[in-house]
């Protein structure tokens, strides 16, 4: 008799009990986690955190902007994020007049809160678990093909089903690699206003030196607000939307983050891979990664040469080194830690576990080779992998490519193309154009095209660079010969050139346009990824989903025997999970022992005024020397800046309310520590550390330094 694959589970294995610190566990499950999180000091239930049918956490959490957490802290939809995470927004709004990245901003009242146009906030309602339906169909002797397209056909018949029935967004996430899979209900605000953000100074202190390190003493928030129709539904920007009244907000505690005390994060993790065999764990931390950081930090050493001769520089490419520069400082990290911790001998030690468990049994049969296979297959998708990495951190790091990449539809028009359509494309051209050009300073691109073309022609095998590359070694005298050519030939470098070529632009021009040098290194370089890199590497791709779906279901099955009393939690995968631990310092190395929160004082040890992100504005100072806190000191007196404890975060978390064991909000997740930056692969409670901002400090800021009391007064205060 056939079997679907959900027989195989052994479900009981997923939902015991695991140490503390460790996972990333969905909500409407933590039911399971319960008498564990109450034994270490939390004072509620899981139905206050998760509830369908009451207000609860959950409806003040949201995914802010397709990448953060955001959390709700007011009955008018006041929202607190980090300040990395509405860091595009405050820079969109900024100009070298009104320099909100320097001076910040606080809006004194609702008409002067700014719009957003293009964020938004989606709020989890529920979450179904729809596995059997999603694997109905599917068998032992499903082949893997089989199986993909039986899983795409019942995902899309259950969604539309779904979505027909419900006024919310409908998504299916898989988790588990595959093995089970909910179905999630999400309603999405799109009219999101900005309402306060810290300068540069307090909202950035420390900057990329600082980034992913304790101890930090960095005010990392900004202040947003959710805005809705008049019938109080989510809706597109408009100036008669109100306010959004939310089912629950979360009350702001004064009490500070005390060592040794129960804490929970509650937010949106990105992603996650701690269940990879040793061989990907290695190609990640000393393959792919040091081709990234070496690339990014060439790029972010010529951006920083130029932001530091010109304000409207560091204005124009702040949003620029600040994404560059936050995965190039983890990625030091991670494979700092990783070889450090010994983590890829302990993955081999793991693997040569699981596949002395898989010969004890013939009903293991699945598993007994995979561990060789995965070696095999990783080793084929090696060159490919860095061959994808070298396109992206290099010729897919010139501007004036990626940008004349937005002309592409454009170059391909024909006088059988109808004129509406043409005219459609030529406003989404001028568009791009005006946002290009806001943010482009020629010079830094023309140095960091230098750079990176000779990267790429030094480090990829003739067989594997595009045939522009080859050019250039065979027919140019250097690569700076063959740079100085493309920027002074293409039209792109010019937003007068390009903005006048548009208002002309007709069916004749096409040809033209497809031969301007920008969009035709641009068509090179992506015509070899396509043909060349793209169709091997999604073969590779999956075949390796395929095995570590089947190593996934493996590790549930030897887990259920190895450790019957512990939790298996899934990776993050963007859905809504909650971790916790306990707050507390730590200590990385021998001789070196951190406490677990810094202040005020701190600041001003770190000051220096030669250098941007150690600035101190007279403001703070002023503050400090006062010692004017108010009601947000520390019982010891102190201003407290930041802390960190022991809950298992990763990307994605950055803006995630962090809450203690009433529920009350002590701060705001914003970093991890430089040494547990591994943590997305390999989990190690003794330096996997969040980093939060102590939410006392956000007030302090919000409060006395910009005197916009009015947003505490919104806000629900526990002393």
């Amino acid at each position: 008799m056939k079997k679907t694959l959900l027989t195989l589970f052994i479900v009981a294995s997923l939902f015991t009990n695991v140490r503390a610190n460790e996972g990333m566990w969905i909500p409407m499950l933590l039911q399971n986690n319960e008498k564990e999180m109450q034994e270490m000091g939390m004072n509620i239930t899981a139905e206050d955190i998760y509830s369908i049918n009451n207000s609860s956490m959950k409806d003040a959490v949201v995914l802010f902007d397709g990448g953060c957490t955001g959390e709700i802290v007011s009955e008018k939809g006041l929202l607190l994020t980090n300040h990395h995470c509405g860091f595009d927004w405050i820079q969109y709004h900024s100009t070298v007049e009104r320099d909100y990245l320097t001076n910040g901003f606080w809006a004194m009242s609702q008409e002067e809160e700014l719009p957003c146009p293009g964020i938004s906030a989606v709020m989890l309602k529920s979450m179904v678990d729809v596995t059997e339906k999603i694997l109905e169909g599917v068998t032992r002797e499903t082949t893997n093909d089989e199986r993909a397209e039986i899983v795409k056909n019942n995902m899309k018949k259950l969604k539309e089903a779904a979505e027909a029935e419900s006024d919310y967004q409908v998504v299916i996430r898989s988790f588990y690699n595959g093995n089970k899979y909910y179905m999630i209900y999400n309603e999405v605000f799109k009219d999101v206003r900005l309402v306060g953000a810290p300068p540069s100074n307090i909202g950035k202190f420390g900057g990329d030196t600082d980034n992913w390190v304790w101890p930090r003493h960095t005010g990392d928030f900004s202040v947003f607000r959710i805005y809705v129709s008049p019938d109080g539904k989510a809706a597109d920007y408009s100036e008669d939307n109100v306010p959004y009244k939310p089912n629950y907000h979360f009350p702001i505690s004064l009490k500070g983050a005390n060592e040794g005390d129960f804490t929970f994060v509650f937010g949106y993790p990105a992603r996650t891979n701690e269940y990879l065999p040793a061989i990907a764990v290695h190609q990640e931390a000393n393959v792919i990664y040091p081709v990234s950081v070496n690339l990014r930090g060439k790029i972010l050493d010529i951006y920083n040469k130029h932001q530091e001769k010109d304000p409207k520089v560091r204005i124009q490419y702040a949003s620029k080194h600040a994404h560059l520069g936050n995965g190039w400082k983890k990625w030091m990290g991670v494979i700092e830690g990783i070889n450090n911790f010994k983590g890829i001998q302990k993955k081999k030690d793991f693997d040569k576990n699981f596949t002395e468990w898989a010969y004890k049994s013939r009903q293991r049969g699945a598993y007994l080779n995979l561990i060789s296979d995965f070696g095999n297959v990783y080793a084929e998708y090696e060159p490919y992998r860095l061959a994808t990495t070298y396109l992206s951190e290099t010729a897919l790091q010139i501007e004036i490519l990626t940008f004349a990449a937005e002309f592409s539809a454009l170059a391909q028009v024909t006088k059988e193309t109808p004129q509406e359509e043409i005219d459609k494309l030529i406003a989404d051209a001028k568009e791009a154009t005006k946002v290009f050009f806001k943010d482009y300073y020629q010079p830094i691109d023309e140095e960091v095209a230098a750079m990176v073309l000779q990267e790429y022609i030094d480090n990829q095998p003739k067989d594997f660079r595009p045939e522009l590359l080859n050019t250039i070694v065979e027919k140019y005298p250097s690569v700076q010969s063959y740079v100085d050519e493309l920027f002074t030939k293409t039209m792109f470098t010019s937003e007068e050139n390009v903005n006048d070529f548009l208002d002309e632009f007709k069916a004749s021009k096409a040809k033209k346009l497809a031969k301007d040098p920008a969009l035709m290194a641009y068509n090179n370089v992506m015509d070899f990824y396509m043909e060349n890199v793209r169709p091997k590497s999604i073969e590779l791709n999956n075949q390796i989903a395929d095995m570590q779906r089947v190593f996934m279901r493996g590790q549930m099955e030897y887990h259920a025997e190895q450790n019957p009393d512990k939790m298996m939690y899934p990776d993050a995968n963007f859905t809504l999970r909650v971790t916790y631990g306990r707050i507390g310092g730590f200590s990385p190395k021998d001789a070196v022992t951190y406490k677990h929160f810094t202040t005020l004082d701190g600041i001003m040890q770190k000051e220096n005024p030669n250098i941007y992100d150690y600035v101190v504005t007279d403001r703070l100072r002023e503050l400090y020397e006062s010692k004017d806190y108010g009601r947000y000191a520390d019982k010891d007196g102190s201003m407290h800046v930041a802390f960190i404890a022991g809950n298992h975060t990763t990307g994605g978390n950055s803006g995630s309310p962090i809450l203690n064991a009433d529920g009350h909000l002590l701060g705001l997740n914003f970093d991890r520590t430089w040494e547990g930056t591994m943590s997305d692969l390999i989990y190690d409670p003794s330096i996997c550390k969040n980093i939060s901002v102590d939410i006392r400090y956000v007030l302090f800021i919000i409060d006395k330094y910009a005197g916009a009391g009015h947003l505490v007064n919104e806000m629900t205060i526990v002393e």
